[in-house]
Order: C-alpha cells, then structure tokens, then sequence
C-alpha cells in the first residue's frame, strides 16, 4: 500500500509549503493544483492526475478533507470512485481525520462544512466589497492604464496599428488594450 498526496490550494497566489510539510515525508508521491475545491473533477489537474496514478491498496492523502473538494456532490464523488476502486483515503487533520475505507457520515458532514465554509467566505466577499464601493473605493487590482497610455493607444489606432504592436510598445496586454478599445467604442 502506497500513500499518495494530494495539496490544493484555490488560487496560484497561495503557498502549498504547509501541506507539503505534512505529506512529502510520508507520500511516495505528491500531486499538487492550484484550482478551486469547487470544480468538476475534470477540470482539476492534480487531481484527476493523483487519480490515474492510485492502483488498488493505495491510499489517497489529504491533510484535510476539504483539500478533495469544496463542493459536496464533487467530493462524494471523488470518495465514492476511490472505494470503488479499492483505494483508502487518509485525512490527517480536521474532523473526519483518520483511514477511510468507505464512506462515512463523518466524511459526508466534513464535506458539507467545507462547502459551507466556501460559500460563507464568498458571501462575506461579496460583502465586504459592497460596503467598501459604498464608502467609495474601488477594489480589485490596480489599472496599467494611466490617461498617457489611454490616449496613446486610441491614437496609435486610429492610424490603424495592430492591438498586438500597440500592446507590445506600451509593454501592457493585448486584454488591457482591448479593454481600452472597448470602452471608448462604448462611450
């Protein structure tokens, strides 16, 4: 029986170091993604990657149930194509931690708190954002386009060069320009 570890993370910008710590040492190998729990199985590489590599006897490992999905119909799923296959799951903290051989209602309700917590997490986002535009500021990131840029762009257009050369000589994307482009015929 082989241990098999699987570190999730949902964006790129988080740090998987904490899981590694805990799985490299007992894992022969460890798959990593940085994706959201809540997605379909097919849409998450390290998963389904960690999935094709388990044979029988083998025992997928978490550190925590949620890293198998934040989604509830997406995590039983991933549990009950595993026991079919004669694979374990190993949960190292949380409530449902210890060997799983099959499904339980603790594994069911961990999942459950773990889909729970995701939307809780959204909801207080969505939250926080809606008090602060009302309070006038403007979240997410910073714009790279300046009013110099805007106006170098709608010229350098307007003489007909490509949104490929325009993006390349301002060292912005190809989106940015767009964008630009957009809301000006928008306007």
């Amino acid at each position: 029986m082989a241990l098999v570890g699987l570190v999730r993370v949902s964006t790129k910008g988080q740090e998987t170091a904490r899981q590694h710590d805990v799985l490299d040492p007992i894992c022969v190998k460890v798959f990593e993604e940085k994706v959201s729990g809540k997605l379909a199985v097919k849409d998450r590489p390290g998963l389904t990657a960690a999935l094709d590599y388990l044979r029988d006897g083998d025992m997928l490992t978490v550190q925590e149930v949620d890293r198998l999905g934040r989604n509830l119909l997406e995590g039983l799923i991933v549990l009950n194509d595993l026991f079919e296959r004669s694979i374990a799951v190993k949960v190292l903290d949380g409530i449902a931690a210890g060997e799983h051989t099959e499904r339980s209602l603790i594994l069911d309700l961990a999942l459950a708190l773990a889909e729970d917590r995701r939307r809780d997490i959204s909801r207080k986002t969505k939250n926080g954002l809606e008090a602060a535009r009302k309070r006038g500021k403007v979240g997410g990131r910073p714009r790279v386009i300046d009013d110099d840029k805007r106006a170098i762009i709608l010229a350098r257009r307007a003489k007909g060069e490509s949104i490929r050369v325009i993006a390349r000589v301002l060292d912005v994307s190809v989106g940015s320009v767009h964008a630009v482009l957009a809301e000006e015929s928008a306007d």
